[in-house]
């Protein structure tokens, strides 16, 4: 039987990956010159929660670097210190040590002696400059009360706490709470167990005790409150002043004579044992506040979107079933299969809704990084960011971060001018980085924009062209230009730093968004700018898709590449000297892919004028033309994994299940496009007076 500590720990950790996401924009924030009050206290609060968590399941070094950090938030939060940029800086560090101390607690790994030291000496000297050394404010710990409370005699409050079975869930820790309390006076404690149900009826992840304290002590009740603060949205608290206290020996006289009138007496019970009072109603079930939102394992809903995935399929082959009756002799047959696909595809969307995240998870490294990079370069920027509530699947946010930071840093440090430069040509010192994210056509996409110098297409080129990545006699347009950049080993960087000048970034980002059935494009204006465009999908579950033959075979063309698709007429096609086939599309020479050749299928139609041709776009917007015999329908399709289930095949992304029962193969536009360019290289080194120069114009010189 598994450890219940595990689970805790499991949930814990969860909660953790939110704090420090919150954490991490709410220092941001207070970077920018946003203090307002609201921004101080949650940015203290996540650290407050990390560190109550962490003090539960003995994470001593965390708790540890932790609470110098929370007792500076706190005096920030207090107004005994001012927000200053430098003390900002060591906040920030302090950021990354506690997210390396939470990375490490989870991994069960052990972290140096030393590790945080400098940021913990770092914060402790600022703490020292309010007057009061950090081992004195370790000491109490209290909320500040007058001066002259000391004087006055102790008071008697009567504090009810009832937490909510979701307390546990939100990382709180009730033992931690009565400490605390413990520290402000003279404290009796007094456990109610009786919302405790039957072994049968507990759930793990429930709280069910609740606690009577009674508390002698000489602070407020605006101090026990501030014990509370972080858990008074998850409990009924109420606290009774029963006024002054004169002495602790007559807490019984006192008691006895009618302090506590409202207490049920209970023969069995202790003197020192105080019952809940009759005036406080236990909570109803449609009274309490109930969790809008559950915690499932990934795996859970993985094995359910496979379930729906199966029930489409075969809801698809009932479909196909269904298409070869009669309407008029089974009307409500057909009418019922026609009522279950559409039924199916939203109970589809709803359970790719439950994978669904917004991509602020993502978006919110993005500041930082641009105020470290700004800093470094000594450039001015400000990133201005949109959409971030915009949702994408799960496996998509986790993978597309760190493309997006490769082309955040290239803005910055490509894009952007120095600001003496953007001053003389007019423009604002400061340059603005435009991040958004929105959805269109069921796909999501995201646009890094900036205000810069744009891409310089002769620097481009000419370093192209010095690395032997063009020939020089190349004839390439402004769009192949651009797309030069992402192309391996391509740096336009003077000298390698910390930044850039390696040759690698750009080419990774392609691939990565690549490996997600995505795209990049570029448009950009010397002087003026450049924005890059993802276009990803939604879920890499499912897809719309174009179904083809070819031959006696059915192949998924990904809808979302699909240009065009026609019969070319005889004068519409050409031969080049190598024997590949082009055709004239739109002005311009494309090549035409024979998939039966790649695929080695017999019985295909070869003539494009006798059959289709489907026009789809590849990477960096080359155009090209698959031959296919026939179009047969468009319909969505469910992903399998063809490596996972049988071996990796050139050409192929994956395979789906028709609704005849068959297996079809999708075609992998990148990898065709690959082969293509293989094919051409294969031919260009055989010919050495075509040298390497882009497809596009290779066509052309040889048609001409």
């Amino acid at each position: 039987m598994s450890d219940p500590m595990e689970q805790f720990k499991v949930i814990f950790f969860e909660e953790c990956s939110d704090l420090l996401i919150s954490l991490e924009e709410g220092l941001m924030q207070l970077q920018a010159g946003d203090c307002d009050e609201e921004v101080v206290h949650s940015v203290f609060r996540a650290v407050h929660s990390i560190k109550g968590g962490a003090g539960a399941f003995g994470f001593d070094r965390l708790v540890s670097f932790a609470h110098i950090q929370e007792t500076l938030l706190d005096d920030i939060r207090s107004g005994a210190l001012e927000v200053e940029q430098a003390y900002m800086t060591v906040l920030l560090q302090a950021f990354d040590i506690l997210s390396e101390l939470v990375g490490a607690a989870q991994r069960d790994e052990e972290v140096a002696d030393d590790f945080g030291g400098d940021v913990a000496k770092a914060m402790k000297a600022i703490l020292d400059q309010t007057g009061v050394p950090l081992a004195e404010k370790n000491a109490t710990k209290k909320p500040d009360i007058e001066t002259d409370t000391a004087e006055k005699n102790a008071r008697l409050f009567r504090i009810l706490f009832k937490p909510y079975a979701e307390l546990f869930q939100r990382a709180n820790e009730p033992i931690l709470l009565i400490r605390e309390l413990g520290t402000l006076g003279d404290l009796t404690v007094a456990l109610d167990v009786s919302d405790v149900p039957d072994i049968e009826e507990m759930e793990a992840e429930h709280a069910y005790f609740s606690w009577d304290f009674s508390l002698i002590t000489e602070y407020d009740e605006a101090a026990i409150r501030e014990v509370f603060e972080f858990v008074e949205d998850d409990c009924d608290l109420q606290i009774t002043d029963h006024g002054v206290y004169l002495s602790p020996e007559a807490f019984v006289e006192d008691a006895q004579a009618g302090l506590f009138e409202d207490i049920e007496d209970e023969p069995d019970a202790s003197p020192d044992v105080l019952k809940p009072r009759k005036a406080v109603k236990p909570a109803k079930s449609g009274e309490a506040v109930v969790s809008q939102s559950i915690r499932v394992e990934l795996d859970k809903v993985d094995t359910l979107v496979n379930m729906v995935g199966e029930l489409v399929i075969t809801q698809a082959m009932l479909r196909e079933q269904g298409g070869e009756l009669l309407v008029e002799q089974y009307p409500n047959l057909v009418q019922g299969i026609e009522d279950l696909s559409r039924h199916i595809r939203d109970l589809q969307d709803c359970v790719m809704a439950i994978r669904a995240q917004p991509v602020k998870s993502v978006f919110s490294r993005m500041p930082r990084l641009v105020r470290e990079l700004t800093a470094s370069l000594g450039k001015k920027a400000r990133l201005v960011m949109s959409g971030e509530d915009t949702e994408v699947d799960k496996t998509v946010t986790e993978r597309i971060g760190d493309p997006l930071m490769h082309m955040i840093r290239n803005s910055v440090d490509h894009g952007l001018e120095m600001p003496d430069v953007r001053a003389k040509a007019g423009k604002s010192e400061e340059g603005v980085i435009n991040l958004s994210a929105f959805h269109r056509g069921g796909r999501i996409f995201i646009e890094i924009a900036d205000d810069g110098a744009g891409i310089n297409k002769k620097i481009v080129l000419e370093k192209a062209i010095a690395n032997g990545l063009v020939s020089p006699d190349a004839n390439l347009s402004d769009e192949e230009i651009n797309n030069l950049i992402f192309m391996p080993g391509f740096s336009t960087a003077e000298s390698v730093t910390n930044v850039s000048g390696r040759g690698v970034g750009m080419d990774v980002v392609r691939k990565n968004i690549q490996s997600l059935g995505g795209r990049i494009s570029i448009r950009s204006e010397e002087g003026k700018g450049s924005k890059f465009t993802m276009s990803l999908p939604l879920t890499l579950a499912v897809m719309d898709g174009m179904v083809v033959d070819i031959g006696p075979e059915k192949y998924i063309l990904p809808l979302v590449n699909i240009i065009q698709t026609l019969r070319p007429g005889k004068e519409d096609v050409n031969s080049l000297p190598d024997g590949r086939n082009v055709m004239m599309f739109r002005g311009e020479y494309i090549l035409l892919v024979p998939l039966y050749d790649l695929y080695h299928i017999d019985n295909a139609i070869e003539n494009p004028c006798e059959g289709l041709v489907v026009v789809v776009e590849g990477d960096g917007g080359v155009l090209m033309g698959f031959i296919v015999d026939d179009l047969v329908n468009q319909q969505q399709v469910v992903i399998k994994s063809l490596e996972a289930n049988y071996a990796l095949v050139e050409g192929v992304s994956g395979a789906t299940i028709l609704g005849n029962g068959r297996v079809s193969l999708i075609v992998d536009i990148s990898t065709i496009q690959d082969m293509s360019a293989n094919q051409l290289r294969k031919f260009q080194s055989a010919s050495p007076e075509t040298n390497k120069i882009s497809p596009q114009a290779q066509i052309s010189s040889e048609i001409h």
